[in-house]
């Protein structure tokens, strides 16, 4: 059973990594840029995930990271993100 919970988790964990690329950094044409770096990890105390996404959209500024750990204890992580868009007056 513990198996069967570690694999769920560690699954469910590497969902982000799907989403986005690790260490992925990339610029647009007409002024943009984004960051994305994630890391997960997998071993017999637990499983555990975060990431930390950056973004310039040229209008708009845009930061995400996030955490989160699973072991036998249960299931924690957290996030936090800000934007800011500019516009002209």
């Amino acid at each position: 059973m513990r198996g069967l919970k570690r694999a769920l988790s560690v699954s469910a964990l590497a969902a982000p990594l799907v989403i986005g690329c690790a260490g992925l950094a990339s610029a647009q044409g007409g002024g943009g840029a984004n960051f994305g770096t994630d890391q997960f990890i997998s071993a017999e105390n637990g499983a555990g995930v975060t990431g930390d996404n950056s973004a310039d959209t040229g209008g708009a500024v845009q930061h995400a990271d996030f955490g989160i750990w699973s072991d036998d204890t249960g299931v924690s992580g957290g996030s936090a993100g800000a934007d800011a868009a500019f516009g002209n007056d």
